[in-house]
């Protein structure tokens, strides 16, 4: 929880362009992967080791909670690399270590780093809550509870004064947005069995989004399963029950998506912060929470749901493979120059062109996400409405562009 006492907002980071977008939008804490031992070690995006110190430093001066995740199935030949990941992180004051497997816990226990039970835990019951508590200061619930099931685990913390080894009481974390798994808790081997490629060691080839024929073995009919893919979940949305999840008692608020782009995680936080922010000053309204969906929508999505957090029995499927965002964005060029005095960014255009009205984003590993209108460019020292492939433009931005930054058009999808 913050210190203010609202509840924590924690943002993923798969890489530096979302790491930035996350604390330029008002995340309480980020959490990461680092190397393969995480649940997302098939992503290309993952942060090495020699990364944890700048992790550290954009992070402590915005006061921002660092979580390294360390959540696999973990096998003897990965012991030695554990250590090492958990010395390194502990040296760069990395705030916790996200986990499951007893041994990641015993060892960062044994080096006096912060531990945070995983939701792959599955943890369900008060009596399991004070089994871990005494490892570890913040627990993630099982993703299949409903609010009053997390509510009456809170409230029994509180009544029973359930400690951590910090000395302060057992805080609970649950998952506010994102992708959720047909799995109990993300437990699933449908990877495993088709491709030898385990979820749970971070691997998964998302088998459930994919769509199949059900066929009769006895008489050989066959149905297609028609706009439905039924194993695959809707993303996960709490912020039109936000209210009711704040009162659970719950104090970290997850939103998943380390293996999504940049501007997921911009907007996905920015509008969890206006909305968390809202509920504590007395303005959250349902004209409001309509006006955030709007922006939910803009960026990867397959459709929205609850969870289970209202008591449903079964999941919501999504109706098509991939994303029902309102918005894509479309590659440009990439940067050129910066002209610091006057605050004019020069980009080279190597695909689509660009007119002055259009929305555009750039993105950067130290730039972070920032997107803007267009109102006025200048291509060969002349001021121009339209910039063609090969060009080399010219505008104002109240940011800084580097050589590393990327520019793109939005576009509806």
């Amino acid at each position: 929880m913050t210190e203010s006492g609202k509840i924590e907002l924690m943002a993923p980071a798969g890489n530096f362009e979302s790491l930035q977008a996350a604390l330029d939008n008002g995340a309480d804490s980020v959490y990461f992967g680092v190397e393969q031992l995480n649940m997302r070690a098939r992503a290309s995006i993952n942060f090495t080791i020699d990364d944890l110190a700048e992790i550290t430093r954009r992070c402590r001066e915005k006061q921002v909670r660092t979580y390294l995740t360390l959540n696999t199935i973990i096998y003897d030949h990965d012991l030695t690399l554990i250590k090492v990941l958990l010395d390194k992180a502990k040296e760069a004051e990395i705030t916790a270590v996200i986990a499951m497997d007893q041994a990641v816990i015993a060892y960062a226990r044994q080096i006096g780093m912060e531990v945070h039970i995983s939701t792959q835990i599955n943890i369900t019951n008060i009596e399991t809550v004070r089994f871990y508590a005494m490892f570890a200061d913040t627990m993630v619930l099982s993703r299949e509870l409903s609010l009053r099931q997390v509510k009456k685990i809170c409230d029994q913390i509180e009544k029973e004064q359930i400690k951590g080894p910090s000395g302060n009481l057992v805080e609970i974390e649950i998952f506010g947005h994102g992708a959720l798994c047909m799995a109990v808790s993300g437990k699933c081997y449908l990877s495993l069995h088709s491709h030898n490629s385990s979820a749970n060691r971070g691997a998964c080839k998302q088998n459930c989004r994919k769509k199949y024929t059900v066929i009769d073995q006895e008489s050989g009919f066959e149905i297609e399963l028609d706009n439905e893919y039924m194993m695959s979940p809707k993303d996960l949305c709490t912020l039109d029950i936000l209210d009711q999840v704040i009162d659970s008692g719950a104090k970290v608020l997850k939103i998943e998506g380390r293996g999504r782009a940049p501007e997921y995680v911009a907007r996905v936080i920015k509008t969890y912060r206006e909305a968390i922010d809202a509920y504590e000053a007395g303005t959250y309204s349902k004209e409001k929470v309509g006006k955030w969906m709007e922006e939910l929508k803009k960026v990867y999505n397959r459709g929205f749901w609850n969870g289970y957090y209202l008591g449903q029995k079964l999941g919501e499927w999504s109706d098509g493979p991939g994303s029902q965002a309102t918005q894509k964005k479309v590659y440009i060029g990439k940067g050129e120059h910066f002209f610091p005095k006057a605050g004019i960014a020069q980009f080279k255009i190597e695909a689509y062109d660009i007119k002055v009205g259009d929305k555009l984003l750039v993105t950067g590993p130290t730039t972070g996400v920032q997107e803007f209108q267009l109102t006025e460019m200048m291509v060969d020292d002349q001021k121009a409405e339209q910039a063609k492939k090969g060009d080399s433009c010219t505008f104002k931005t109240d940011f800084r562009v580097r050589l590393s930054d990327k520019l793109y058009k939005i576009v509806a999808a």
